[in-house]
């Protein structure tokens, strides 16, 4: 019997330009700066017309989205095991947390102007942080290390906030640690 879940020939082509267009985008970028390159030299280098960029991506700010998202997706895949192995539910969190922070001070210059953009617009279609923490807040509720009354979805959501809050914190007030704010929150 088939596997209805597997995405078809489009679906895998669309992903592909689609992951082929941001990871150009952001090769310009770590080369040029971000202000400095347009979309025009987006599509030029990624050998495609403007408008199928525009037709994906309406602002550049767009690709650094479907980037970093690919760039979570990768980064849990690869923490999965050291997860996992984590004897509660800090342990887990305090992975994760320690993961991110490296990975916002490696991508510091872009977070600003990604933030502004993804607080703009519908982020709805891409929750996997939210999942991601929500599959850890409910481990730790089922260990009995969390509290039951809210689901875990709902802390998820809370998390991210309380996550996206010390980020910003990081970003605008050039004395903080972004590990210290991450202490603050676990």
């Amino acid at each position: 019997m088939a596997d209805t879940h597997l995405p078809g020939r489009r679906e895998r082509k669309r992903a592909q330009t689609l992951d082929h267009l941001a990871a150009t985008a952001f090769a310009l970028f770590e080369e040029h700066g971000f202000d400095a390159v347009t979309m025009e030299q987006i599509a030029t280098a990624a050998d495609v017309a403007k408008g199928t960029l525009y037709n994906h991506f309406p602002v550049k700010e767009a690709l650094l989205g479907h980037q970093f998202h690919a760039e979570f997706d990768r980064g849990m895949e690869a923490l999965r095991g050291q997860v996992a192995a984590q004897p509660d539910f800090r342990g887990r969190l305090h992975l994760v947390l320690t993961a991110s922070a490296q990975w916002c001070r490696a991508r510091r210059p872009y977070l600003m102007p990604y933030f502004r953009y993804r607080f703009t617009h519908d982020d709805s279609k891409h929750s996997n942080s939210q999942s991601a923490y929500g599959a850890l807040i409910a481990a730790g509720q089922q260990a009995g290390e969390l509290r039951h009354d809210l689901e875990a979805d709902h802390l998820a959501m809370m998390f991210k906030q309380l996550y996206f809050g010390a980020v910003w914190r990081w970003l605008t007030l050039p004395d903080r640690d972004l590990d210290a704010e991450f202490a603050a929150i676990l």
